[in-house]
């Protein structure tokens, strides 16, 4: 396979054994109508996630089930052994492709092509690429296609437990790199996932660390604002009528 639309999927696991072939599927489906290659990253799972792996193996590019120092760490491990002029995307165990873009060939070197993403069975998150990405992760990487060109070498910093890619994102966008909304690009995520676990601190450091102080600021601001809004609410007078 060649070609700037070639599409490597990258699915790091451990222990994922009872939502983990949903996702193989969702990737074997799309590969009759699109250039993928498919890796899969297990962390030495004990529960039988190998053996669903081994199962559709002949539909995987490459696959390895070994220790590693934590989701970061298998992401990077993915990144780096996929194909250079591939748009690279994670999905994690339970997650899945509804749809990806249309004409993956019209998309450049230094594009990263974005989408929505379905959480749970009504909420669609709608992806930002402005002012809110300088604050909080306004972008989710189901749906979210970066060229490797645009960073060759393995690009999580592992320090970060919960917010690795939203630092990787912010990095981009500080970079220049093109972002491109592509509306029929939908995928679906699991809820549970790393970053459902609220690390706010983590989340302030990669602000401050990319963006300086005032952000940092005005993303605590944000934050604040939207643990209050629902209290305010509350206490709104009730009209008489």
């Amino acid at each position: 396979m060649s070609g700037v639309g070639r599409i490597s999927v990258i699915t790091v696991v451990k222990d994922g054994a009872a939502l983990l072939e949903e996702t193989i599927l969702s990737v074997i489906e799309k590969k009759a109508t699109a250039e993928i290659d498919y890796i899969v990253i297990d962390g030495g799972s004990t529960d039988g996630t190998p053996d669903i792996i081994g199962k559709y193996a002949a539909h995987i590019s490459y696959w390895v089930s070994e220790q590693d120092n934590g989701v970061y760490d298998a992401m990077n491990k993915g990144w780096a052994v996929a194909a250079a002029d591939s748009f690279i995307l994670f999905l994690g165990a339970g997650d899945r492709i509804i749809t990806l873009p249309d004409k993956m060939s019209s998309y450049h070197r230094n594009d990263v092509v974005y989408g929505s993403v379905r959480m749970g069975e009504r909420t669609v998150f709608k992806p930002r690429v402005d002012f809110h990405l300088k604050m909080y992760n306004s972008l989710h990487h189901q749906a979210l296609l970066v060229n490797k060109a645009l960073h060759p070498a393995p690009p999580f910093n592992c320090r970060y437990q919960v917010y690795a890619d939203f630092d990787f994102n912010q990095r981009l966008m500080k970079s220049g790199a093109h972002f491109v909304y592509a509306p029929d690009f939908i995928a679906y995520a699991r809820p549970g996932g790393v970053s459902d676990r609220q690390r706010f601190s983590e989340s302030l450091n990669i602000v401050s660390a990319n963006f300086g102080f005032l952000w940092a600021a005005l993303a605590l601001s944000g934050y604040y604002a939207m643990k209050i809004l629902p209290f305010l609410k509350r206490l709104r007078p009730v009209r008489e009528i």
